[in-house]
């Protein structure tokens, strides 16, 4: 399983907008350069977000973009939601392995170990929707901030 470079500049990306103080806005411009995300492909990214619910943009000189709920009211499944991101199981060969069979009437013993591969992955996969489900942007902010006080940084970072 692995998170794509989209699901992982979102949450970067709300991460930031965490760090702001409840009603303070932040340009695509100053999230990018913060997080080092390239700004037209996060301005794509905040406008799913903005259509899913989960942030909110304020027009004019003081304007951008601001959280639409509070942090702990954010799984990070919805934000994986919001710009079209899952996380599936991945195969060696790169494919995502589900509904795979044995379509050249391979050996049965390769068959049933492959039932038993899918079975384990869909395992995994259920337990990851519920990590996904339960861990919150506060979670990840308190994480972050945990990470940041270990490595004695300053309040400023890069998520």
């Amino acid at each position: 399983m692995r998170l794509t470079t989209r699901a992982t500049y979102s949450i970067r990306a709300l991460l930031d907008l965490a760090m702001l103080g409840s009603g303070q806005t932040a340009s695509v411009r100053a999230i990018a350069e913060r997080q080092q995300i390239p700004a037209p492909y996060l301005e794509k990214l905040l406008i799913e977000l903005r259509q899913a619910g989960l942030v909110r943009s304020q027009r004019g000189a003081q304007g951008g973009y601001q959280l639409a709920r509070v942090p702990r009211r954010i799984p990070l499944s919805a934000i994986l939601t919001a710009v079209g991101e899952s996380l599936e199981p991945v195969t060696e060969d790169g494919s995502d392995g589900v509904g795979k069979s044995s379509a050249r009437g391979e050996d049965k013993a390769l068959e049933r170990l492959d039932w038993v591969t899918e079975a384990l992955w869909e395992r995994i996969a259920r337990r990851v929707q519920q990590v996904l489900e339960e861990t919150t942007l506060e979670d990840l902010y308190f994480d972050a901030r945990s990470w940041q006080a270990a490595q004695d940084q300053e309040s400023g970072f890069v998520v």
